[in-house]
């Protein structure tokens, strides 16, 4: 009956002002969190295409021009401005991608630390895992 009890009056843990700041600022940084991962992913993406780019032009002629694509259009450029483009490119990736996983590792430690006062505080009552 002891027993009982004590899961009833953890059940019905009142909500404070605070508790609800708590939870909404783990939704925000859960949203923001999804959205850093989406652009590192897409940023992944592209530096492996970039990557791939750049190994294929390892394999081309020297004489001929490259179709190199900038926005909307193609300009003919030689291999070597290609290439050059093409390694400052990837450099830029890879400082957006460090700065990225920065952020991840910034919006995860916020996280963590919202987790830990609110399932002290709510115990089995709160869900803040991801499905």
């Amino acid at each position: 009956m002891r027993m009982l009890e004590r899961e009833d009056e953890e059940g019905d843990v009142q909500v404070t002002w605070q508790d609800q700041e708590n939870i909404n600022n783990f939704s925000k940084y859960n949203t923001v969190l999804q959205d850093l991962e989406e652009s590192y992913q897409a940023k992944k993406t592209e530096k492996e295409y970039l990557d791939d780019l750049a190994s294929e032009l390892e394999l081309a002629d020297e004489d001929e021009p490259v179709r190199y694509r900038i926005g909307e259009a193609f300009v003919s450029l030689s291999l070597e401005a290609a290439q050059e483009r093409i390694t400052k490119s990837q450099g830029e990736l890879e400082e957006e991608i460090e700065a990225l996983k920065v952020k991840i590792d910034e919006t995860t430690e916020k996280m963590d630390e919202l987790k830990k006062q609110l399932y002290a505080r709510f115990g089995n009552s709160i869900n803040l895992e991801k499905d």
